[in-house]
């Protein structure tokens, strides 16, 4: 029997939302005019998509660092990712309401990934406060 109360599931997503987070923050980082037009962005911001890139190097580069570690850095960890995920999912929920950009598709499509992921934390986040959920 498995003594680790931090199941082998969470530190794997842990590690997919390393990977998710590294290789959007990459060009968003290097090449964010480029990349936001790309994907739809009628006036693209360097500086608030550099931003974004930073958090999400932070994000999921302590995913990373912190996939093998106990169940209280998991929580902290987990905390941070319902708060961030969130109040992404809320500001580009806003920004769509009120047609910024015109709302480019793949807005839809990144409001729809943060959400996802919140739905994922926020499960991992109960499930690691009541095992037997």
């Amino acid at each position: 029997m498995n003594s680790d109360p931090v199941p082998a599931a969470l530190r794997k997503w842990f590690v997919a939302h390393f990977w998710a987070d590294i290789l959007f923050a990459i060009p968003l980082m290097l090449l964010p005019l480029e990349m936001l037009s790309i994907l739809g962005w009628q006036s693209p911001d360097a500086y608030t998509a550099r931003l974004v890139a930073a958090a999400l190097f932070g994000i999921g580069i302590e995913s990373w660092l912190g996939r093998n570690a106990g169940i209280e850095s998991f929580r902290n960890m987990l905390n941070l990712k319902i708060i961030w995920s969130f109040s992404a999912v809320l500001g580009i929920a806003v920004s769509l309401a009120q047609g910024a950009q015109n709302a480019p598709l793949f807005a839809w499509v990144i409001l729809a990934i943060f959400a996802g992921f919140n739905l994922l934390w926020v499960y991992w986040r109960v499930k690691l406060t009541i095992p037997n959920l």
